[in-house]
């Protein structure tokens, strides 16, 4: 296992690998006692080394040596050294054939790294370094080699055999065991290898390729799930197709297949051929998945897809590079989704997570820049700032040289890297070298922490009829980066006239045909723009479509908000100006007296939102959404949860009590007839009215009482199935929320995924959610401790999502959360580091609950054997 003191890897120290490995023969006998594994390497040595004379060295974890043997002659024990986590051998010729045989045992697998059993069938997980836990082998992106996989099992418990690439032989052996030989015609680093045994059942399907080549699309299950599977299967062939067309990229194997998994630690794996997919993020249909399950599934599946080429084909040279295919793969699958959907919904769902939890990320201890400096644990670095600000980055650099420019750009970069490992410099290269744009100073986004702050003002001149807007930038200090460079940041805006139209952005006096929204590109601390011939003082629309990852500071007016909630022609800007609004409004109640008044304004713009037929119904769903609790603390400092969660809820209950009228007449408007479907129209409809009926249930209202009882009963779909389990189970009727709950998991009880959502819904509600309802969730017999799915949906939703239980002042949440990473941190110290997560902003929070956070933490940090992925998370977090 894995030591509790681990050691600082620094970027700054990568060196070649002294070995070379040109292919991999693999040979896996699998049993019900484990696993016995063959490797055979054809290593030689690097000719880039400048060490000559190193010996060998292998990555291995958890394994028990049986043999090694060295151009067909076995070596003795003094000839190689099992130090446990690696093999030497120390004196080996310049090109050799290495046979390492393993002994290892997947069933007691609990960390889910390497090879492991899932609800009975072999699996494996090898990203970022879990190949270890399988063989000995130099385990590092680039060490990319040639992989030919023969799988050995017993036909009746495991007749489907699954490796990477493409199936080219197979057949029976003594005993009741068969066989099956995969060879993988690219090479690809070890971490992309995948292997799956087990009894599924096989859907398939064809895709024609844009040259006319035939595809054999696969898509394995247990058989329970059989009928779950077209929706991901459309979404891949829809993702097939929009790579081609956006990117030109085609798929390059004969077979493409997705392994449906219930016990996985991540989203997705984009194993070359082979993706392996939690069950939750493949899985679905009408009756068991929300639209947003719906819309998850199609995004997961296009970005795993996207990989074959920004991750597979072209890969990181190291795991500090790891936004190099992931963010660039974020993007695309953000691009995707918005050309599937609604662009503006997306985006607006992109920057709530960004702005909520990656900020969040930025200003915390575990802070780090979209290429880290330095790790402990690479497991800890799948984080939002790799993610989702990673993709931000390639956003920025699309932005700033334009959708053909870009694609240019790219066409170039999978060219000249097609079967290398690269750094994210190669990717910027390739964008400077396919533009022309000099994007220097742009790379300080790959090396800088922290989320840029822009304050803005601005001053009218009406005599002149020019309007000054002047933008200072500034970073913030992170853990171990201070006095911050300035970066190179698009900035989006437009300026709106008194009659709420947009006006032209002159910048020189007397140009005419000015653009009507231009993007600015800022490169100093301080810049300030001229824009002439504003006949009268303008409202500025800043930062439109979110041009950047920043924290905008402005003193914008609530009559400005208003005016923008209802002018913009940006839907993004418009959505923003109304959570600013909202944001305004709930901080200034928080800590106020009880019977201080709410702005007036609010409920008829909120009203005015509910009415109007003629807006886009997708946008006033989510502008229907107010600022969630998780966003207000993030902008809170000595955030008090408590009274924060009390101002938020006096403001729905009043919305909610005095748009009565306008929320009944929504959601009987919205109504829905014909045949379920997920179209953007229809998703914006079930959403407006599940949003309309929870609010009714927030008042306690008897009508809403009435439509969600029979929505839940009725309902064709789980979107409003579940619209209406929510409301009852955050509503004041006791007596309907436990009857509500019971029926539900009578009915869903045997659905693994639908019991998932269950769970959660009472974990994040205040109401169903307090810590002793929490505790009988986790004794309740559909709980899994070694399932990561039913682990998050009640720890994680718990802490993540039900704050005010959480961080009950008695510090009860704290410590429970601390019993249950301790308890984890023993079986599965991935799923145990995220989970610390809430814990690790301490510093965010009032002293009466900071000093019991970090209580919690010393708590965890004092466990006896504590492993390496929450050492790292605990001790940054509690560094001075």
């Amino acid at each position: 296992m894995r030591t509790s003191q681990p050691q600082t890897i620094y970027l700054s120290d990568y060196k070649v690998p002294a070995y070379l490995v040109d292919t991999v023969d693999l040979r896996f006998e699998l049993f019900e006692d484990g696993a016995r594994v063959h490797s055979t390497l054809e290593v030689r040595r690097n000719p880039e080394s400048g060490e000559v004379s190193a010996p060998l060295e292998l990555d291995g974890d958890s394994l028990t040596l049986e043999s090694v043997t060295l151009d067909g002659a076995e070596l003795a024990e003094g000839d190689y050294e099992d130090r446990g986590d690696q093999l030497v051998v120390r004196s080996v010729p310049e090109q050799f054939s290495l046979t390492v045989v393993t002994w290892i045992e997947p069933q007691n697998n609990t960390r889910l790294e390497g090879l492991y059993k899932s609800s009975g069938m072999f699996c494996t997980q090898c990203e970022a370094e879990g190949f270890r836990c399988i063989t000995f082998f130099p385990d590092r992106p680039d060490v990319m080699a040639r992989f030919r996989t023969r799988i050995e099992a017993n036909r009746d418990a495991y007749p489907v055999l699954l490796s990477n690439g493409n199936d080219v032989e197979k057949g029976e052996l003594e005993n009741g065991r068969h066989f099956v030989t995969w060879e993988d015609p690219f090479p690809k680093p070890c971490y992309l290898f995948a292997l799956v045994a087990g009894d599924l059942v096989e859907k398939r399907d064809t895709f024609s390729t844009c040259s006319g080549r035939d595809i054999d699309l696969r898509m394995y299950v247990e058989p329970r799930n059989a009928e779950k599977c077209d929706h991901a299967m459309d979404s891949l062939k829809r993702s097939m197709r929009w790579d081609e067309e956006v990117y030109g990229r085609e798929y390059d194997l004969d077979i493409f297949m997705i392994v449906a998994v219930d016990d996985f630690n991540m989203g997705a794996m984009e194993n070359k051929g082979l993706n392996i997919f939690n069950s939750s993020c493949v899985l679905a249909s009408q009756e068991t998945a929300t639209d947003m399950a719906f819309q998850r599934i199609e995004a997961i599946v296009a970005h795993e897809y996207f990989h074959n080429w920004s991750g597979n084909r072209v890969t990181c040279r190291d795991w500090f590079q790891l936004s190099l295919k992931e963010g660039f793969t974020v993007f695309r699958d953000s691009q995707f989704s918005a050309d599937m959907g609604s662009p503006t919904v997306k985006r607006i769902e992109d920057v709530t997570l960004l702005r909520t939890a990656q900020f969040a990320e930025d200003g915390g201890p575990m802070a780090h820049p979209v290429r880290p400096a330095s790790y402990m644990e690479i497991s800890n670095f799948y984080t939002l700032t790799i993610y989702e600000k990673g993709a931000e980055v390639v956003r920025m650099i699309h932005t700033l040289l334009g959708p053909d420019m870009f694609r240019k750009g790219s066409d170039l970069y999978f060219e000249r890297h097609d079967g290398q490992a690269v750094t994210t410099d190669d990717f910027v290269k390739a964008m400077e070298d396919a533009s022309g744009r000099d994007l220097g100073q742009f790379r300080l986004w790959y090396e800088q922490a922290g989320t840029p702050v822009l304050n803005v003002s601005d001053d009218y001149d009406a005599g002149k009829g020019v309007y000054r807007l002047t933008i200072e930038q500034s970073i913030p200090d992170t853990p171990g980066q201070t006095n911050k460079k300035p970066q190179h940041i698009p900035f989006a805006l437009g300026l709106l006239g008194k009659d709420g139209q947009p006006l032209a952005l002159q910048l020189e006096s007397g140009y005419s045909g000015a653009p009507m929204e231009r993007v600015l590109e800022l490169t100093e601390a301080v810049h300030t723009f001229e824009f002439h011939g504003v006949e009268s003082r303008p409202v500025p629309s800043l930062l439109r479509h979110f041009s950047a990852p920043v924290r905008v500071r402005y003193n914008w007016t609530r009559e400005q908000l208003l005016f923008l909630m209802s002018h913009d022609p940006d839907g993004f800007n418009r959505w923003d100006a109304g959570q600013r609004l909202a944001v305004d409004v709930i901080q200034s109640l928080v800590g106020a007296p009880d019977d201080t008044e709410i702005e007036p304004r609010l409920v008829e713009a909120y009203r005015k939102l509910i009415s109007d037929a003629d807006l886009d119904q997708a946008l006033v769903a989510k502008m229907l959404q107010l600022p969630s609790e998780a966003y207000l603390i993030e902008l809170s400092e000595n955030a008090d949860v408590p009274a924060i969660h009390r101002a938020r809820d006096a403001v729905l209950r009043h919305l909610a009590g005095a748009l009565k009228g306008e929320l009944l007449a929504c959601y009987q408007r919205h109504q829905g007839s014909g045949p379920y479907e997920i179209t953007p129209e229809a998703i914006a409809r079930r959403s407006l009215r599940n949003t309309a009926l929870a609010w009714l249930l927030l008042i306690n209202d008897e009508d809403g009482r009435t439509l969600a009882v029979s929505q839940l009963n009725d309902a064709d779909n789980m979107t409003d199935r579940m619209g209406a389990l929510r409301a009852l189970v955050n509503s004041g009727f006791e007596a309907d929320r436990q009857q509500a709950l019971d029926d539900f998991y009578d009915r869903f009880q045997d659905d693994p995924q639908v019991v998932e959502q269950w769970f959660s819904v009472q974990a994040a509600s205040d109401q169903a959610g307090q810590l002793s309802d929490i505790r009988k969730l986790l004794e309740h017999p559909a709980f899994d401790w070694k399932n990561p799915n039913k682990i998050r949906s009640v720890v994680g939703a718990f802490a993540g999502q039900n704050l005010a239980a959480f961080h009950n002042p008695d510090g009860s949440g704290y410590e429970f959360l601390a019993d249950q990473v301790c308890r984890l941190d023993d079986s599965n110290p991935q799923i145990a580091a995220r989970l610390v997560t809430p814990l690790t902003r301490w510093r965010k929070f009032a002293f009466a609950y900071s000093a019991q956070m970090k209580s919690a933490l010393e708590r965890i940090r004092d466990k006896s054997g504590l492993s390496r992925d929450v050492y790292e998370v605990v001790h940054k977090s509690l560094a001075e």
